[in-house]
C-alpha cells in the first residue's frame, strides 16, 4: 500500500475542501486552488481530515494514490502559508530591479532582460542581487523560478549567473597554461 497515499491530511481551521468525482477544490486565506483526482482514487472529508482511498491495487492506481495525496497537500499548504523560491544573482554588473510588474535584469548581455510577472505570482527584489518568487501554486512558483534562472544559468568557471539560494555550483578549474 502507498505510504504517502494512506497518510491523512489534517485540514487547518480556515481551509475548506470540496471534493467531486474529478477534482478537489481547496479554499483558504490566501486563495483557491483546484487539483485533479485521477480515476481509481477517491477523496473524502471527515472530521476536518482529508482521506484518500483507492479502488484497486494495481501499480498505476497505487502510484496515483500517492500523487493525488501529495498534490492535495501542496494545495493545502499553498492556500494557508504559500510557497516561495529564492534566487541569487552572482557576477560583476549583474543586477535585478522591479519596473512596474516587470522584473528587469542586467545579466551581461548587450540588452536588459525583461521578465513579466505572471498572474498568481509575486516577484520581489530585496537588494539588487536577491529575487524572491512567491505564490500559492507550488508548480507555478517553481516554474517561474526556473524560467528566471534560465535567463542566465550559473556557469562552472566563475559561478556567474542566477542560482537558487541553496544551490551548489560545482566549479571547474580553468586552463592551466602551456608548459
Amino acid at each position: 500500500m502507498s505510504r504517502v497515499g494512506k497518510s491523512i491530511i489534517k485540514l487547518p481551521a480556515k481551509v475548506e475542501v470540496k471534493a467531486d468525482a474529478e477534482a478537489l477544490t481547496i479554499k483558504g486565506p490566501l486563495g483557491e486552488l483546484k487539483t485533479p483526482i485521477y480515476e481509481g482514487v477517491s477523496a473524502n472529508v471527515e472530521n476536518g481530515e482529508l482521506v484518500f482511498t483507492r479502488k484497486s491495487e494495481d501499480q498505476k492506481t497505487v502510484a496515483l494514490h500517492g500523487l493525488v495525496r501529495s498534490l492535495a497537500m501542496n494545495c493545502v499548504k499553498g492556500v494557508t502559508s504559500g510557497w516561495e523560491k529564492n534566487l541569487e544573482i552572482t557576477g560583476v554588473g549583474y543586477r535585478a530591479q522591479k519596473r512596474g510588474k516587470d522584473l528587469v535584469m542586467a545579466l551581461g548581455y548587450s540588452h536588459e532582460v525583461v521578465f513579466p510577472e505572471p498572474n498568481g505570482i509575486k516577484i520581489e527584489v530585496a537588494d539588487q542581487l536577491k529575487i524572491k518568487v512567491s505564490g500559492i501554486d507550488r508548480q507555478l512558483v517553481g516554474q517561474v523560478a526556473a524560467d528566471i534562472r534560465s535567463k542566465r544559468p550559473p556557469e562552472p568557471y566563475k559561478g556567474k549567473g542566477i542560482k537558487y539560494q541553496n544551490e551548489y555550483i560545482r566549479r571547474k578549474a580553468g586552463k592551466t597554461g602551456k608548459k
